[in-house]
């Protein structure tokens, strides 16, 4: 479900008119977030840490509304939820696009993931279609091997896109904890620093075990 945002009315107005404007509307930065917790938590349920913290980004996105919103026509939509178009890699070092749905509850989100990885392991090419294509997702990465301090994306300016966008890096030792690397690109004219500060608070506060929303 989508509802349409009144421009008229809407605080942010004036930043969509400007940044809207842009040949490159999108911004990110990138942080370290604490997972020495969620590593051992995964480990326990027996949950590949890639979808324990992906359950959990999604589940950040989703608490913050400005994560939600997409420009639709020149319009802007605010959704319900949104979902993760995850890229998802095969042994033969190509990777397809992915369409996993948003779940209240861990062990749905990873039996929905588990199945869409199982159904990509058996296709080739990028798994193009308006399914992963649609606008109500986040766009996840992982690069599990690099513990990069920035990060940029592809993009056509042709295309229409304002989903955020989410890279996750390799897990490293600082003293006793465990971090990993968090890119987040979002569209200027949707959302600023401090919504982007909104989700790294709300996904490290998950990742830590301080949301009751465990699944």
């Amino acid at each position: 479900m989508r509802q349409l945002i009144d421009l008229a009315t809407w605080p942010r107005r004036e930043h969509f008119e400007f940044f809207g404007q842009f040949d490159e509307p999108f911004f990110g930065l990138v942080a370290e977030v604490d997972c020495t917790r969620a590593r051992d938590e995964a480990r326990r349920r027996g949950v590949p840490f890639f979808l324990y913290y992906l359950y959990h980004a999604v589940q950040a996105a989703n608490a913050v509304p400005e994560f939600r919103h997409r420009i639709e026509q020149g319009q802007v939509v605010a959704y319900d939820r949104v979902h993760a178009s995850a890229t998802i890699g095969r042994p033969d070092r190509t990777f397809s696009f992915s369409f996993i749905e948003q779940q209240d509850a861990l062990v749905d989100f990873v039996a929905g993931a588990q199945a869409e990885i199982a159904a990509i392991q058996a296709t080739t090419g990028l798994g193009l279609s308006e399914r992963t294509a649609r606008p109500d997702v986040l766009h996840c990465s992982a690069i599990p091997w690099v513990k990069f301090t920035g990060l940029t994306h592809a993009r056509s300016f042709q295309f229409p896109d304002s989903a955020p966008k989410i890279s996750f890096g390799q897990v490293h030792p600082a003293g006793a904890a465990q971090l990993m690397p968090v890119a987040v690109n979002v569209h200027h004219a949707l959302a600023d620093g401090y919504h982007v500060g909104q989700f790294l608070e709300q996904f490290q506060r998950r990742l830590a075990g301080e949301s009751s929303a465990q699944g």
